[in-house]
């Protein structure tokens, strides 16, 4: 009975991938749900899918030349602190200024409590922190 309900949730969760957003997440969940099938069958499958599904949600970080730009960015002359804590994949508050990248309007960039930021413009999803 478990393995039945198992290979349906399977079966649901590869079906539904036209739902995602992004390629890599579909990538990622199918890939994710093979490997978890030679290694645990069934159950291994929809576990793996799952896995690989939020792995392949990952953002692919930005240029290098981006990242210079950012790190060279001069600092705003008035300190930029939210309470919130800083986190890839999550957007900044609507607050925080964000600066476009001129040789690269897919990227902006904030620099928030201290942190350099590059964020995805529309949406203001955090790309990646600057250490």
């Amino acid at each position: 009975m478990n393995i039945k309900v198992v290979g349906i949730a399977a079966s649901i969760l590869l079906a539904s991938t036209s739902a995602f957003a992004q390629s890599s997440t579909v990538t990622g969940a199918a890939g994710g749900a093979a490997t978890g099938a030679i290694v645990g069958g069934p159950v291994g499958a929809a576990v793996g899918g799952i896995v690989g599904g939020v792995a392949g949600s990952v953002i692919d970080p930005p240029p290098q030349k981006v990242v210079t730009y950012v790190q060279q960015a001069p600092a705003p002359a008035e300190r930029v602190v939210v309470k919130e804590k800083v986190v890839v994949g999550q957007p900044l508050p609507e607050t925080v200024v964000v600066t476009p990248i001129p040789d690269d309007p897919k990227y902006a960039y904030a620099i928030v409590n201290d942190q350099r930021v590059i964020v995805e413009p529309s949406s203001r999803k955090v790309i990646q922190v600057i250490q």
